[in-house]
């Protein structure tokens, strides 16, 4: 999807609500990211819905993965990570393809059932 065609892009990357949310979700603050990229996706039409839907999939599948819910944490990385599918390398302003390579690394391992405590925690980085 080409940001360009997005018009509820360039509102939602100046919203200070999303700053604060991807702050929260690379603090490991996944409780309050959630809330946060939730209200956003409420309020959000176009195209970058589907990407704050799969963001907060990944934060949510963080918080399962916290309190021990295995099979809760590997569902939803691999709906978080379908929905970032249609995206290209960036969207947001974020590098998702650097979302998806830390998100996929622990979804192999959750789904070869290995452990994840070396793995760190998918991140949000800004594009360059």
């Amino acid at each position: 999807m080409s940001a360009a065609l997005d018009p509820d892009e360039q509102p939602l990357m100046s919203d200070p609500r999303f700053g604060q949310a991807v702050d929260l979700f690379n603090a490991g603050e996944w409780y309050a990211c959630h809330d946060g990229f939730e209200e956003l996706w409420h309020e959000c039409q176009g195209p970058s819905r589907r990407a704050l839907q799969g963001i907060l999939q990944i934060a949510v599948s963080q918080l399962h993965l916290q309190r021990g819910n295995l099979r809760g944490a590997t569902v939803l990385l691999g709906e978080g990570l379908g929905r970032l599918q249609a995206y290209g390398p960036v969207q947001l302003g974020l590098d998702l393809d650097h979302l998806r390579q830390g998100a996929q690394a622990l979804l192999r391992a959750l789904q070869q059932q290995q452990s994840v405590a070396s793995l760190p925690p998918p991140q949000l980085r800004t594009a360059r």
